[in-house]
């Protein structure tokens, strides 16, 4: 498949401590991007192999999804070797190759760190569990029972069910905040944080740029197993994990969310002061303080780089009022932090199905993403502007929506292969059968088909990353303003001497809106930016924006 060569796909590596305040990170899910062998599995090579494809968006770094050797249980997210590559992604070698072919295209590489919980087949779990005095034995989080056998505390897994597991090895509890198969490690090890840094430093050493920290706040737990209190009705949120899952019924003051973990942050981010450019981007699952969590864990400059939470990642289509009053609870809360924003990932449900998207707003919301205070991270596909994929239940894989099927149906709809061609079943993705089904309504947005079309959604993420990257204020800029007015979004972005008014009309209403004070010319004619009229004021059609540089 050919890529546009008006855009620059041979930027160079830039020797930039900073290079993460305000990149573009595109998510890669190795499983679903490209496969290279004919196993129905993406794969490194694959990744290898479309990583022209990659540079050409003009993103700054890629993030991708674990491709470590495990058992599959949570598809990468249960490692039984931090230090290894699973057979069906490759080996080390491929990985050493792809990490070198995406700096030669100026890429930088980010990988999927999950150091909250192992695989119950890591060797670290293995020997743990074999008795209660080995040297592993307090690697996990293992408890006593109360006297009448019941778990120590009322604790609850996100993927349903009691978050202690009996083992009749050791006849202790232990810890899984997600699957049984996903043991909790013990952060109050001292052992157990040197063995993870060295993960770190392992990775680092074959060139990796930085890392995603896969459920940052669950690292630590409290000691003492404090259980967690009871939710009110009124304030249950069905951010991070669905309405029908009982995990929404509680505070997890205790199984997550502890203090104790700024510490072992700041021996993490020590390790990456050890390298030229590295840096890190943490997930905050968190339904109730996840801009106050995020703002603990940026705060400074010995912490986590950036983070994101979920206010974005779940719920209906955002209004204006919800945007202006995110990026106050931002400014609030993250005063001295960096956040990282995102609309789609592996984990929730396309946000151009999550929101009912037509064209012009996945383009207005594109536009609103790449202009926000902060880095940003785009999931494969989203530039295709992919709905969510309906998967038959026979066809499911995720645990997750097996478990609450058909109320939740899990992740799988986001995670269906990479649409490459329209000309084939398996669009371009496999020569065998895929792991889970390509989505037949996806293939008329195939990124071939795209390629061809002018004015197709693709070529207006290009143009917007190119906007943003040819924009300081836009990349590093501080905001000011934030206000809604209406419908309409609207805010400053100044680095330097240059300052843009960004305006965002996030409705199907044709709008008006008062130009501000000062002397400003319209920019950004490719993404759609609208002139003032003859009144002095923008006449905003439906989703539409009007970007405007003072002079």
């Amino acid at each position: 498949m050919n890529t546009k060569a008006d855009f620059d796909m041979g930027r160079t590596l830039v020797a930039d401590k900073d290079w993460w305040r305000g990149a573009v990170i595109y998510q890669i899910y190795p499983r679903s991007f490209q496969d290279s062998n004919g196993d129905g599995i993406g794969d490194l090579n694959g990744i290898t192999s479309r990583l022209p494809y990659v540079a050409s968006l003009g993103v700054d770094a890629i993030w991708i999804s674990p491709f470590f050797t495990s058992p599959m249980k949570d598809f990468g997210y249960d490692v039984s070797d931090y230090c290894g590559v699973d057979p069906m992604f490759g080996t080390l070698a491929d990985f050493d190759a792809m990490v070198e072919a995406a700096h030669s295209l100026g890429i930088r590489v980010m990988i999927d760190l999950v150091l909250s919980h192992t695989s119950d087949q890591h060797p670290w779990f293995v020997e743990s569990r074999a008795n209660r005095d080995n040297p592993k034995s307090d690697w996990f989080v293992w408890a006593e029972p109360k006297d009448d056998g019941t778990p120590p505390n009322n604790w609850l897994s996100i993927f349903g069910g009691s978050a202690w597991q009996w083992d009749a090895r050791r006849e202790q509890y232990y810890l899984h905040n997600f699957l049984v198969e996903q043991p909790d490690l013990n952060f109050h090890c001292p052992a157990v944080q040197d063995a993870l840094l060295d993960v770190v430093r392992f990775w680092l050493d074959r060139g990796v740029d930085g890392f995603r920290l896969d459920t940052i706040n669950f690292y630590v737990h409290d000691q003492q197993l404090r259980s967690n209190p009871a939710l009110p009705v009124d304030q249950r949120d069905a951010t991070i994990a669905p309405s029908v899952n009982p995990y929404n019924h509680q505070l997890h003051l205790y199984s997550k969310n502890r203090p104790e973990n700024l510490a072992f942050l700041e021996r993490f981010r020590a390790v990456l002061e050890e390298y030229d450019a590295a840096a890190s981007v943490g997930e905050v699952g968190e339904a109730q303080r996840g801009l106050e969590i995020m703002g603990e864990y940026t705060a400074g400059d010995d912490r986590v780089h950036m983070c994101y939470s979920f206010e974005f990642l779940s719920g209906a289509t955002p209004t204006a009022a919800r945007f202006a009053k995110v990026l106050h609870d931002v400014d609030e809360h993250v005063a001295d932090g960096w956040a990282c924003w995102a609309f789609s990932n592996h984990d929730v449900v396309r946000h151009a199905s999550r929101w009912n998207l037509g064209d012009p707003a996945k383009r207005a919301l594109c536009t609103l993403l790449l202009s926000l205070r902060g880095s940003v991270c785009l999931y494969q596909g989203e530039e295709l502007g992919l709905n969510e994929a309906d998967v038959a239940f026979e066809d499911l894989q995720d645990p997750y929506g097996i478990e609450f099927w058909p109320e939740f149906k899990g992740r799988d709809g986001c995670r269906t292969p990479m649409v490459w061609e329209a000309s084939n079943q398996n669009a371009g993705f496999t020569s065998a059968t895929p792991w889970l089904p390509i989505s037949t309504e996806h293939l008329h947005a195939a990124a071939g088909v795209q390629e061809d079309d002018p004015a197709a959604l693709l070529h207006h993420y290009r143009k917007a990353l190119n906007f943003r990257r040819t924009h300081p204020a836009l990349i590093k800029g501080a905001h000011e303003n934030v206000t809604a007015t209406g419908s309409v979004l609207h805010f400053t972005r100044t680095h330097g001497d240059q300052t843009i008014y960004c305006v965002f009309n996030l409705s199907d209403d044709v709008v008006s809106h008062d130009m501000p004070a000062g002397d400003w010319v319209t920019i950004g004619a490719e993404l759609g930016s609208t002139q003032p009229g003859i009144d002095g004021k923008l006449h905003l059609g439906a989703w539409q924006v009007s970007l405007l540089l003072k002079t």
